[in-house]
């Protein structure tokens, strides 16, 4: 078993099982949640393994509700009306950092990324039976870092939520994004 299956099954999900996973995922009660990475290679043998302990926690009798960031980001930008085609001419023909400036501009002031994160929480949640996981961060390379999302959703989620985060661990509370980006070390959710 993997490094970080083993980290899922054995450290993560029994907190989520518990009738009330908030006091053990996080330390902060405005930030009940937390971030679970993995090796960014392992993308596709992680998402089988989320749908499997998805399945779990609701035959336990939770409710668990996923946000993909790509379709977040999808959703961003067909709002702005741009295509991915589009965004592949401008890199052409302006260079890739102004294609990038343009997606991150459009996650942080037109459709800012927190809020579309939000719209897809559900309504009325339980905190004792209702969990969030975020899944597709990598969709977000390199134009939008998570630690921007987190800081921003802080004391609006008041459910349990587990960003998974494909990227490496820097020192104690510092994360790689891709494994590629500078070290982000002001991560305050708990890393698992």
């Amino acid at each position: 078993m993997s490094e970080w299956k083993k980290r899922l099954t054995k450290d993560l999900e029994p907190i989520l099982h518990l009738p009330d996973p908030r006091p053990k995922l996080s330390a902060y009660n405005n930030m009940p949640y937390a971030i679970f990475r993995y090796p960014p290679e392992d993308e596709f043998e992680v998402r089988a393994e989320i749908t499997m302990l998805q399945t779990r926690l609701e035959q336990a009798g939770k409710k668990v509700t996923r946000v993909s960031l790509a379709e977040c980001m999808s959703a961003a930008l067909l709002a702005e009306n741009i295509t991915y085609e589009e965004l592949a001419i401008q890199e052409r023909s302006v260079g890739l950092m102004f294609a990038i400036d343009t997606v991150h501009n459009i996650l942080s002031e037109y459709q800012p990324l927190d809020r579309l994160v939000l719209e897809r929480m559900p309504q009325s949640p339980d905190p004792t039976r209702d969990i969030v996981f975020i899944t597709r961060a990598g969709a977000l390379f390199p134009v939008y870092r998570t630690s921007s999302l987190l800081e921003q959703m802080m004391g609006t989620i008041k459910i349990p939520a587990v960003l998974f985060y494909p990227g490496e661990l820097d020192g104690a509370a510092g994360l790689r994004f891709m494994g590629i980006l500078d070290p982000e070390h002001n991560y305050r959710p708990r890393i698992f």
